[in-house]
């Protein structure tokens, strides 16, 4: 579904003319017919306060500690990059207002001038190139995303040099959501680093920020509430899109009944989480305004491949994961069309590819599962030397929906002999186990982007501490795969990219160290009163919203 290494400013100039840019940007444009945004339309400029309802806390305000979309709702409000998407998620300028590769390995960027911190310090080139390197930098989770950045360097006070180990053709496309932070206001709180999030460090930015974004931090309760008000220097607000908030308060609320109760109350105004079980009676209340679209997103589970002994089990001196048969009797014990039905309530679609099909590359002929077939997952585990089956844990977040799932998902398993216990956790606790790979089961959800280098980086490349394979939860490894996703990181023939993209999700679904599950419908619950831009990400930009 990607567009754009190609981004176009407001005056329609285009900002890079290199010509194998020009060529992946033609080529993905097609790919966007598939998104369809909710657009916000001009109903005034007054100030107006949002209450905004979900379950989540961002847990740290670092904007380059965390990667999970939850987390990251607030802080991009508050921080912004130097390339941003528009209403049909392509790249548009941000803080940068245009980019070229000056040299093989060398893109440079032009800084939007008079742009503010909240502190009322301006953004320079200095900044960029400070946050650049804190994002690249041990512990920062954003690194994986950045892999062969080898650093960035000033050229004047607007102008920066992003440097490369080798080309990358994409590399504008990486740059989305690495937030932009003041260095001098980092060094004067001693926050140069990124907070270690996994080791549960607390910095004074974690409970404080200071961006350029179109709201700033005016309190942060951990578990209660974020509230934001206008950044009324913000460069963007004269652009016609603009919302008109003044004030928006995120809160907590883990209750589902609690945040739809508030929603038709009035005490807040828009739900990202509606529970899927209500949504069929929010499209029928003429009170409420029900905004979906399809996720870019899935969710999986992902194997233990690196441990010799499957932890939190019964077998001894083992690893049943390790037998590409028990992996396949786990894909077979899964009724995922039954799931989506009953747990899901239709809101969502089973899926067997590794990656959406609005992905630029993934073939949509790979989606399409191995068949539900209890039977042959017990023939499959007697084979592997199994006939009685095991005992394992499987770990969750404890999200009403994901944690239902979970719970259909290993009474499925246990009734082919995979004895499954449920373990569900917060986001707190779970986030470290995905990236430390200290689980021996577990589910999680991956949202793309349309280019699929992060994803296959992220996801599938060998683990190491320098940014390659950081959401690698089961420490998966085939060299043939890490071979590909190196070469296609600086590929600059889309059909050559294309090609190595399918390559990587074959020989991925082949060693099925991941089970594609689900990609679900996104839905918002909102007062009719609100009108928002829906991305397929879930992700939602106050900069456009308003409030009549």
């Amino acid at each position: 579904m990607r567009h754009c290494v190609m981004p176009r400013g407001h005056n329609g100039r285009t900002v890079n003319r290199r010509p194998f840019l020009l060529l992946l940007a033609a080529g993905l444009t097609l790919i966007l017919a598939h998104l369809s945004p909710v657009r916000a339309q001009p109903v005034g400029v007054a100030p107006a306060p949002l209450r905004v309802a979900s379950a989540f806390d961002p847990q740290t305000l670092d904007p380059h500690a965390i990667a999970l979309l939850y987390h990251t709702r607030v802080v991009f409000q508050v921080y912004e990059s130097l390339v941003n998407r528009d209403e049909r998620f392509r790249l548009e300028p941000g803080l940068a207002l245009s980019w070229q590769a000056v040299q093989p390995t060398v893109w440079r960027f032009k800084l939007r001038p008079g742009v503010l911190f909240h502190v009322g310090t301006p953004f320079t080139a200095d900044d960029a190139v400070f946050s650049i390197e804190r994002a690249i930098t041990a512990p920062s989770q954003r690194a994986f995303q950045l892999k062969g950045v080898a650093g960035a360097r000033k050229v004047d006070a607007l102008t920066l040099d992003v440097l490369l180990e080798a080309p990358d053709a994409v590399l504008p496309e990486k740059l989305h959501y690495i937030g932009m932070m003041s260095r001098a206001w980092a060094e004067r709180h001693g926050v140069q680093r990124a907070q270690d999030f996994n080791g549960k460090q607390e910095t004074h930015a974690v409970r404080h920020a200071n961006g350029t974004g179109p709201m700033r931090l005016e309190r942060y309760e951990p578990d209660v509430r974020t509230q934001l008000e206008r950044h009324a220097q913000w460069w963007g607000w004269s652009d016609r899109r603009s919302g008109n908030l003044g004030r928006v308060e995120f809160v907590t609320v883990k209750s589902d009944a609690t945040r739809l109760a508030a929603l038709a109350s009035g005490e807040v105004d828009l739900v990202l989480d509606p529970p899927y079980q209500d949504i069929a009676r929010l499209k029928a209340d003429a009170r409420i305004a029900l905004v979906q679209t399809a996720d870019i997103g899935q969710q999986y589970l992902v194997f233990d491949l690196a441990s010799p002994e499957l932890r939190d089990s019964d077998v001894k001196g083992r690893n049943p994961w390790r037998d590409l048969r028990v992996r396949k009797a786990v894909y077979h014990a899964l009724n995922m069309p039954l799931i989506i039905d009953k747990v899901l309530r239709g809101q969502g679609q089973p899926t067997g590819a590794l990656l959406s099909p609005l992905v630029d590359g993934s073939p949509a002929e790979l989606d399409k599962r191995l068949p539900y077939d209890p039977a042959r997952a017990r023939q499959l585990l007697g084979e592997a030397g199994y006939p009685n089956g095991f005992s394992v844990t499987l770990d969750c977040v404890n999200v009403a929906w994901r944690e239902n799932v979970c719970q259909a998902m290993a009474a499925m398993l246990t009734q082919v002999g995979i004895r499954t216990q449920l373990r569900s956790s917060p986001s707190s606790t779970f986030f470290p186990k995905l990236t430390q790979g200290t689980a021996s089961f577990i589910e999680y959800g991956w949202t793309a982007t349309p280019d699929a280098w992060n994803s296959l980086n992220g996801l599938f490349r060998t683990h190491d501490k320098a940014g390659l394979g950081t959401f690698n939860a089961g420490r998966y490894s085939n060299p043939k795969v890490d071979a590909l996703i190196d070469t296609m990181r600086t590929e600059p023939d889309l059909t050559r990219r294309r090609a190595m993209v399918s390559t990587v999700l074959r020989l991925v679904a082949d060693d099925l160290p991941y089970i594609p599950l689900y990609r679900r419908t996104i839905s918002w619950a909102m007062s009719k009163k609100v009108q928002a831009v829906m991305w397929p990400n879930d992700a939602i930009e106050l900069r456009w919203v308003r409030v009549r």
